[in-house]
């Protein structure tokens, strides 16, 4: 029987706010009370009230971070929206949990009703409720929600905007994807009995119960990444003891995989890579997705932008009509992956797949201190400019450098994070 079936469900909750909340919560709808994820803001039956004020926020992110291309008052009006996420250094060592104003304005909106039909509904099961946005736990909490409160965390490091008013006297349990988040958490004055090391929830259909799937797709990536044999000859023991025998060749040609944000914020890099590229994709040494969601105009974009370089179907548009689908195919697609190019987003996390990241330009504090992680880890290697990547990309491919960040996260970062949630709501053990 599938461990699955044998927990206990939950609400799982996320947030229509781009992908990254509800990219959290997908791999945790094992769990989820009727096999459906609640997003907290475009619920079945939300007030207008509150569907109206999720709206603004989401149409205001999403704005200035599109803006944000423009120079120098773009520049200018984005940072002014990062002040009120921005991450505060870790060292020296200090007590942060004095709330700081985006906290309390979100708690000022709460006290107003905000989200409490969300929470109502829900009392009528109470369920343990798991949430990837800080916000409906911190709703639970203050409309007197019986049930077990927990928090997914989506980054490597996060703002005290992630951590209660009164975090001593706070219930919500946290599911940290680091040892980042966890200490963060610390300072921010959560009890350490609240706080559990999961790994982020990476999705279950490409790990599988035993890794199995994960190191066979690992197996053939490794092959495309390092041509020249360069990591595979110097790290050969340690690959026969991770993955087992090597294939002489891989099961799908050299794959990146480009992944645009929610807010379509860098299409103009992806087209500029698949111009340097397209000599490589014509002759069939390199096959190029782009991820671009659900958005329908993003994907006429690229389909006008490309359809005059004759690249023989190499060049893929993932897309899906709801979110869940895109979710379902790119997932699918990763498995054929061998590099993914995106924005240092909750995608950082990707890495431990062994899928090495090429970390595209960041949006937000999250996303700098996301980039510091991977680079830490050794899991991502910077994008240099697009206009010649048929240069820097097979650079650091012959090089072996991708191999190497192929190796590190899958060695280095948690996989395991979806399965160790699941264990945590079904039995409450584990703590960090």
């Amino acid at each position: 029987m599938n461990s699955a079936k044998k927990n206990k469900k939950a609400w799982v909750v996320a947030a229509d706010m781009g992908y990254g909340h509800q990219r959290t919560a997908y791999p945790l709808r094992n769990i989820a009370f009727g096999g459906k994820v609640i997003n907290a803001n475009s619920y079945q039956g939300i007030p207008k009230k509150d569907k109206s004020f999720w709206h603004q926020t989401r149409s205001a992110y999403e704005f200035i971070s599109r803006f944000k291309r423009i120079p120098i008052f773009g520049d200018f009006l984005f940072s002014i929206l990062d002040r009120f996420q921005k991450i505060l250094v870790y060292y020296p060592k200090r007590d942060l949990s004095k709330p700081d104003f985006p906290l309390k304005n979100v708690f000022y909106f709460i006290k107003r009703g905000w989200g409490k039909d969300l929470i109502e509904r829900f009392k009528k099961n109470p369920l343990p409720m798991v949430s990837t946005f800080f916000t409906p736990a911190f709703m639970a909490e203050h409309f007197g929600y019986p049930g077990d409160v927990y928090c997914v965390i989506c980054d490597a490091d996060i703002s005290r905007a992630w951590a209660p008013m009164d975090p001593k006297k706070s219930k919500i349990k946290y599911c940290a994807p680091n040892t980042w988040t966890r200490d963060r958490l610390k300072l921010y004055g959560v009890k350490p009995e609240h706080i559990f090391l999961t790994g982020y929830p990476l999705p279950q259909e490409n790990i599988g119960a035993n890794k199995e799937i994960l190191k066979d797709d690992m197996r053939n990536r490794l092959v495309n990444l390092d041509p020249t044999k360069k990591y595979i000859k110097t790290y050969n023991p340690l690959i026969k003891d991770l993955l087992g025998k090597l294939p002489e060749k891989s099961n799908h040609p050299l794959t990146i995989m480009f992944s645009i944000g929610g807010a379509g914020a860098q299409k103009e890099i992806a087209l500029n890579a698949i111009n340097s590229l397209k000599d490589r994709i014509k002759n069939k040494k390199l096959r190029f997705i782009i991820a671009v969601g659900v958005r329908e105009e993003l994907r006429k974009y690229f389909a006008e932008n490309i359809q005059g370089l004759e690249l023989d179907g190499w060049v893929h548009l993932l897309s899906g009509i709801t979110t869940d689908e895109y979710f379902r195919v790119f997932n699918e697609a990763l498995r054929e992956t061998d590099v993914l190019w995106t924005k240092p987003s909750e995608l950082s996390f990707y890495s431990g797949l062994g899928i090495p990241i090429i970390i595209a330009p960041t949006i937000g504090s999250q996303e700098d201190f996301n980039k510091k992680w991977l680079l830490h880890v050794g899991a991502g290697v910077s994008e240099e400019n697009p206009k010649y990547a048929d240069q820097w990309f097979y650079d650091s491919l012959n090089g072996g450098d991708l191999a190497e960040a192929a190796m590190q996260g899958f060695v280095e970062i948690e996989k395991m994070g979806a399965y160790n949630i699941e264990k945590i709501i079904s039995n409450n053990k584990n703590r960090a």
